[in-house]
């Protein structure tokens, strides 16, 4: 997550504490929205784990075909 932070701070030109919030709403947004097997790898990711697999490994089924039914790929 820290990565993430550091990230926003610098390309958004806002400091520690509005990246902090800006992140938290965002992830909190695609939380409540994603399917549950989606927004359970998201929260790995950002806490850092999965990352040599991409972040969405073991994705598959009605998972892999919900995500896909949100971004129009279906």
């Amino acid at each position: 997550m820290d990565e993430l932070l550091n990230l926003v701070t610098q390309k958004a030109g806002i400091s520690s504490e509005q990246a902090q919030k800006a992140v938290t709403t965002v992830l909190g947004f695609l939380k409540e929205r994603l399917p549950a097997p989606i927004a359970e790898q998201l929260e790995k990711v950002v806490a850092g784990g999965d990352s040599g697999s991409g972040g969405l490994s073991g994705v598959t089924g009605a998972a892999e075909d919900a995500l896909g039914g949100r971004f129009g790929k279906k």
